[in-house]
């Protein structure tokens, strides 16, 4: 009976606690719910990460034409456009291999099936992937591993040309892969030209790099690494203090080079979403997980901070109150830490509906993680993980971009300090009625800006009848134009209507120029033959 008893208890204790706890969740929900936000924000960085890595996104399979693999690709920028998306990251150099033909890396296996082994019919990837972006007005950031030279340990299906044949002496083995030792000279100064090709001999808006620096750690593994600690460590006491120092000059190098090469170009990376828990350094967040400080040997908050990036990108994976890692303590501990560099956050679209997170198996998770973010103005935007979870819209999440946050276009926030001039206003914008009622606008190209820099694209605004002309909201952007080219097409008018339109010119990063003067045009109730 005692024990029935003491059954009976607990049971009720543990209902009881259930019972605050769902009640807790459902007032911290209601909260967010109630949370005031940046409902339209006219910049926001809005990206995705395209993986070829073993396939995850793009291509599929090895086994796809390139007609095929062509279409893959335009049927997923096609629906991130849709969705409301404005950047891509997209993998071109997962494992020291290719997704492009002007490298010297073989091409990478996860295109073709073979490494080394060339499309047939013959196309360029990237250069398909950014022409076919910058047509729907998406970036394309080139992603970069650096550091991965294979996913797995089957050296044998390595090219001839692969890197670690070449160079064996550049890598050690750690959990059955190869991995470049980031401590010698001429594996930074490889990795810098590698890098600086696609600089030199691609339209890419930015350079992207992922959270993979030395390994993560592995129970039973050791980074093999000590005869090169020997000979070029230095000053340096203790190993990790080195092996920190060896990543941070691969990121200045970069940083310097890349805006040396192209001063336009945009330079991010997305490390682990955890710098350092607070119990290992009190200038760390209120977190109790991995870092990547520590672990990955990776101080993510010394490149912002020295100036060395142009945007950090955490990969903040968890849900909001998770207690291990909150995401909204360590959305407030990287917006503290951002040292006026932008700030987009990693989330975790993978994640959405995931059978052992109560958290991310409710809707409303993902989109009250976007309240959060812009409810701070310290945060640009964020990128999505990955491109495949976003087009599956598990859970409606990609309807709530498309219907809802991502409702009307955005222009990516300006970076000053790469380029705070813009362009002139356009000229001579006239509008002429076409053959079913479209209606075409043609302008004059502006007068060079001050600093020269050609007119990258233009900003189509349109409003209705006697609205108020306000470039500084979205909702009345038509059309964000990456082209040169002074012509568009309206062909979404409507009979009986009368339009005014209003065009802006943009640069290369995004600086917008002032309006137009306005422009009217009435579309008759009849149906023209004109």
């Amino acid at each position: 009976m005692y024990r029935f008893r003491h059954f009976i208890f607990l049971l009720a204790l543990i209902i009881t606690n259930l019972a605050l706890i769902i009640t807790k969740a459902g007032a911290q929900t209601d909260s967010l719910a109630k949370l005031k936000y940046r409902t339209d924000p006219k910049r926001e960085f809005r990206g995705v990460w395209v993986a070829t890595v073993v396939n995850i996104d793009w291509p599929t399979s090895t086994r796809l034409t390139t007609d095929q693999q062509k279409q893959q690709l335009t049927d997923i920028l096609d629906a991130h456009q849709r969705t409301g998306i404005n950047a891509v990251m997209f993998q071109v150099r997962p494992a020291a291999d290719a997704f492009y033909s002007k490298s010297k890396e073989p091409w990478s296996r996860w295109l073709t099936g073979k490494q080394g082994q060339a499309p047939a019919p013959f196309y360029d990837p990237l250069d398909f992937a950014i022409t076919e972006a910058h047509k729907r007005g998406m970036e394309l950031h080139a992603w970069f591993n650096p550091y991965r030279a294979t996913m797995d340990g089957k050296f044998n299906l390595l090219a001839a040309n692969h890197i670690t044949n070449l160079k064996p002496e550049w890598f050690f083995t750690y959990g059955g892969i190869k991995l470049f030792n980031p401590g010698l000279p001429e594996v930074r100064n490889y990795i810098v030209q590698v890098i600086l090709n696609v600089v030199d001999n691609y339209d890419v808006d930015g350079i992207h790099m992922d959270d993979y620096f030395y390994p993560y750690q592995i129970a039973g593994q050791k980074i093999n690494d000590s005869a090169t600690f020997k000979q070029y460590g230095g000053d340096f006491e203790d190993i990790k203090d080195w092996r920190r120092d060896n990543v941070n000059q691969l990121i200045k190098m970069l940083s310097d080079s890349i805006h040396k090469h192209k001063p336009h170009m945009k330079f991010g990376v997305s490390p682990f979403g955890i710098w350092a828990n607070k119990a290992q350094n009190p200038e760390g967040s209120d977190t109790h997980g991995g870092d990547s400080n520590y672990e990955l040997y990776a101080d993510s908050r010394k490149w912002i901070k020295e100036g060395w990036v142009d945007y950090i990108n955490p990969q903040m994976y968890w849900p909001i109150h998770y207690r291990l890692a909150a995401f909204e303590n360590l959305l407030s501990w990287w917006s503290n830490n951002t040292y006026n560099r932008h700030l987009y956050v990693g989330q975790a679209a993978y994640r959405i509906n995931e059978r052992g997170s109560l958290a991310m198996r409710q809707p409303a998770e993902l989109p009250n993680q976007i309240k959060l973010l812009r409810n701070n103005p310290r945060v640009q935007g964020s990128v999505f993980f990955s491109s495949t979870s976003l087009t599956s819209n598990k859970l409606g999440f990609t309807d709530s971009l498309r219907l809802t946050y991502y409702k009307h276009p955005a222009l990516q926030p300006v970076m000053l300090w790469l380029d705070s001039i813009a362009p002139n206003v356009p000229q001579n914008l006239i509008a002429t009625k076409l053959v079913n009622n479209h209606v075409q606008l043609k302008w004059d190209t502006p007068l060079p800006a001050k600093d020269n820099e050609p007119v990258y694209g233009y900003v189509i605004y349109r409003y209705e009848g006697t609205e108020k002309i306000d470039v500084g909201s979205p909702a009345n952007i038509l059309h964000i134009q990456y082209d040169a080219t002074p012509i568009f097409i309206d062909t979404t008018t409507q009979p009986g209507k009368t339009y005014l339109y209003v065009i802006t010119a943009i640069d290369r990063l995004k600086n917008e120029s002032d309006r137009t003067p306005t422009i009217a045009i009435t579309i008759p109730l009849s149906l023209s033959k004109d």
